[in-house]
């Protein structure tokens, strides 16, 4: 069954000190597919992430990418190799660089790797960085620092640093924490139009945002998935209400 996802966990579970964080989780996305996450602080969320890049292993389940990739006996960077890209809440950019170093560093395949900055860009760099610059909105703002970015912009550019490395899945977290209602419904548009060409899972709480996505829904609470389906569904639902919506 696993082989006909993108990404498969089963049975998955994670104690911290006697607290489970995952307890006993299944969560399945399909090549092409964005799924949208949602639920209560500690729902577990996070952890979820963590494992799936990585940083944190589970006591028991399977987590498998791609068909045979098993997830568990990887670390971090060989899962990133693997095809997996996270972006976190807090944008991590270089900001005393120009937002089209940014995304060179990027497709370097090693951020760490400043040699890359003082070489002539080859004609496939160039396209690629011009192709993602259009795809995030900055092709304005190439020759800008990234400091220079509005928030919401640096969030961007981030997504951009992300899609240089060519991943098969993107990990988002809470992307449009702190961003103007015009930068969030353009992110939306952003990530639909990302997902045409490659899989994506986002974080959020804004569900007004996670109605504009208009994708499959998965609402987890206390380390499990509690509902799943389309956001009129999982909004109806009585458990996400009292567990979430209606706090």
């Amino acid at each position: 069954m696993r082989r006909n996802h993108l990404l498969y966990l089963d049975g998955l579970s994670v104690s911290f000190d006697g607290f489970k964080a995952i307890n006993n989780l299944s969560f399945m996305l399909a090549k092409g597919e964005m799924r949208a996450i949602i639920g209560p602080n500690g729902a577990g969320k996070t952890t979820m992430m963590d494992i799936i890049t990585g940083k944190t292993k589970p006591d028991e389940g399977e987590a498998y990418f791609n068909g045979d990739i098993d997830l568990t006996r990887h670390d971090e960077a060989e899962i990133a190799s693997f095809g997996i890209g996270r972006k976190f809440q807090k944008p991590t950019v270089f900001e005393t660089l120009s937002v089209s170093d940014n995304l060179l560093l990027s497709l370097s395949g090693d951020r760490r790797a400043l040699r890359a900055l003082f070489r002539p860009q080859s004609a496939l760099e160039r396209d690629r960085i011009d192709g993602i610059l259009d795809t995030v909105r900055l092709a304005a703002r190439k020759h800008d620092l990234a400091s220079a970015l509005s928030h919401g912009q640096k969030q961007w550019l981030e997504i951009g640093m992300l899609l240089a490395q060519d991943p098969m899945l993107l990990l988002v977290d809470e992307p449009v924490a702190g961003m103007t209602d015009a930068e969030t419904r353009e992110t939306a548009k952003l990530l639909k139009l990302i997902a045409q060409t490659r899989s994506v899972v986002v974080v959020e709480h804004d569900m007004g945002f996670v109605r504009d996505l208009d994708v499959r829904v998965t609402c987890l609470h206390e380390g499990r998935v509690l509902a799943e389906g389309g956001i009129d569904h999982v909004s109806a639902d009585p458990r996400v209400i009292e567990v979430y919506l209606g706090r």
